[in-house]
């Protein structure tokens, strides 16, 4: 899906917005939502969360997105860049009651293509990361076999928050916002060998300094407290023309413009 990214006569950009229906009166809130699921099986778990998503509960804050610009040199050629992120990791809910919802790459990736989305690379978050008004710092809770269940993530959104309203004075809910998860991105490492993983990086200190370097060591059906998902719209401007992300990151000369890895081949995970 190609999204049309509107432009003024002057260059400037007008907002771009996700492409979700509006969130209903009658929409559960994100407690009420973490209730309902915390009995469920994974499978079972990101089917509702698909629905929620989809049916469009999501923050307010969520909707508007966020230009991220840069300019490259490639080949004696200055690119300007402008992609548009979603301004913090997906959740369910509204502004007073969300939940930042880890998932599976699978369904982070289903998402991303029912509406025209993708997720970011390394570089990617490193970016963004640089560009958020607001970095907050990691808030890990300590290992064990319970950090994949619902209790747990309910658990570290509830520090999220905490930590999230006590910066509502220097930037409101919708500013950008970085360095409290660690993302699921887009990797070569994705399809490396016969295993089928998910590539996570990120969760930067505040001196820019990522906890967790690009790994591959878990499967495409592991998700924990300390994952989130930033949606990407796939459409970018490059000289105010529209391209797709993840053409460019199997191109040879552009895939630099978004990817230190050089080129990635299948820029996605692959759905079953």
């Amino acid at each position: 899906m190609l999204l049309l990214l509107v432009l003024a006569g002057s260059g400037a950009l007008y907002a771009q917005k996700l492409p979700l229906p509006p969130r209903a009166k009658d929409a559960i809130s994100g407690s009420t939502f973490k209730n309902s699921i915390e009995s469920l099986s994974l499978e079972e778990r990101e089917r509702s969360i698909y629905q929620q998503i989809m049916n469009g509960n999501i923050p307010t804050f969520l909707r508007n997105l966020v230009p991220i610009s840069f300019s490259k040199t490639l080949n004696h050629s200055i690119y300007d860049i402008t992609y548009f992120v979603i301004p913090d990791y997906l959740a369910v809910g509204s502004d007073a009651d969300y939940f930042i919802i880890p998932t599976t790459p699978i369904l982070a990736q289903k998402i991303a293509n029912a509406i025209g989305f993708t997720l970011p690379t390394k570089k990617m978050v490193d970016q963004i990361w640089s560009n958020a008004s607001v970095k907050l710092p990691p808030s890990p809770i300590p290992p064990s076999p319970k950090m994949t269940t619902v209790p747990v993530m309910w658990e570290h959104n509830t520090r999220l928050k905490v930590q999230r309203e006590k910066a509502l004075k220097q930037a409101p809910l919708g500013a950008l916002v970085a360095g409290h998860k660690k993302d699921i991105i887009i990797s070569n490492k994705i399809h490396s060998n016969s295993a089928k993983p998910v590539v996570i990086y990120g969760w930067h200190y505040q001196n820019g300094t990522p906890i967790q370097p690009v790994y591959a060591g878990h499967s495409d059906t592991y998700a924990d407290y300390s994952h989130g998902i930033r949606l990407v719209q796939n459409s970018v401007l490059i000289h105010n023309k529209v391209s797709l992300i993840t053409t460019l990151l199997q191109d040879v000369d552009k895939s630099t413009l978004f990817s230190d890895e050089g080129v990635i081949g299948k820029p996605l995970y692959t759905l079953d």
